[in-house]
């Protein structure tokens, strides 16, 4: 089988609109391109992926995403901006988007799945120390459809995947819980950034459950392509928010584990920064380079941005309004 990565950029057409849309990167979706040995058959598999949806801002994106009949929509994160301990305002909000008429249109034509990020979880930059995670969860899962008899209402944590068969082949979606188990970061004292990195060893982003549980998705798949939604940046790492080079053990972690399961076609979907930007790293071990393609926000963006390292990138970051 043959693995193509491209990236679609999706803008809104009307002027007045555009004033108020995120006119560089509000929403990607990634193509996979799945092509039989032989190359007398080509299958595909469209998924749209985004994050950061203010529900109190207009999000014009919904029709032009429904337009691109992608086979499966990812929530990356921040569904809706809750911030909050009561639950009753957060299912409202919840509800407000699941009202939305061309999100509904959406959700009715293709399937959805979705992890959360701060402000949906319920607390900005939060973690397992949030009092209101057990009933968050069963929010977020209400929302994106999850039978009440389903396994995942009795799990602590919303880490899940499924397997999209495509032809003769297959695409896994493995979605990570960077919220649930997550011990407190460490205040950067000594410079403008917000955060710096833990001591080696020092913390979890994921918990052991979900590290055991990973391990052996990794290990038990037989599809071309695994894609990992994780809410938060995995490679760009210099920025002193939220990333995974605050817990630099459970980085090392994952591209360790990738490499000792040898699962094909790994790409890592992520969110969080309201700007978009492709990176990729070279891992001694792995025989294709670590992607990690962070697309938000859906509704609003970085206006201020005005650079910051990442020695991964490839290309230019986005965002402007």
């Amino acid at each position: 089988m043959e693995f193509i990565w491209d990236a679609l950029l999706l803008r809104h057409q009307s002027t007045a609109q555009m004033k108020r849309t995120l006119l560089s990167f509000i929403a990607f979706s990634a193509f996979l391109l799945l092509t039989s040995c032989g190359g007398k058959r080509q299958n595909t598999f469209v998924l749209a992926f985004g994050s950061c949806n203010n529900t109190e801002l207009p999000n014009y994106l919904w029709e032009d995403i429904i337009e691109h009949r992608p086979d499966l929509w990812v929530w990356g994160g921040d569904i809706i901006y809750a911030d909050t301990e009561d639950m009753q305002l957060m299912k409202k909000m919840y509800e407000k988007q699941n009202d939305q008429v061309d999100y509904r249109r959406m959700v009715s034509a293709i399937p959805v799945m979705g992890t959360w990020d701060d402000h949906d979880y319920g607390i900005n930059d939060g973690g397992g120390e949030y009092q209101k995670k057990e009933e968050s969860q069963q929010l977020l899962l209400d929302f994106l459809g999850v039978s009440k008899e389903d396994r995942l209402r009795e799990r602590q944590g919303i880490y899940t995947s499924k397997v999209f068969p495509i032809g003769e082949g297959s695409v896994k979606v493995i979605v990570l819980d960077t919220r649930y188990f997550r011990t407190p970061l460490t205040p950067d004292t000594t410079s403008s950034k917000r955060y710096r990195p833990n001591q080696y060893g020092e913390g979890t982003l994921l918990g052991e459950a979900q590290w055991k549980w990973l391990e052996k998705e990794l290990n038990d798949s037989e599809s071309e392509f695994n894609v990992i939604i994780s809410s938060i940046q995995f490679l760009s790492d210099q920025h002193g928010f939220e990333a995974w080079g605050n817990f630099p053990h459970e980085q090392e972690r994952l591209e360790q584990m990738i490499i000792s399961s040898k699962p094909k076609g790994v790409i890592i979907l992520s969110g969080d920064r309201h700007i978009s930007e492709f990176s990729k790293k070279e891992i001694a071990g792995m025989p294709y380079p670590l992607l990690d393609f962070t697309s938000s926000g859906l509704t609003h963006a970085y206006h201020t941005y005005k650079g910051e390292s990442n020695p991964w990138r490839v290309g230019e970051v986005i965002a402007t309004e």
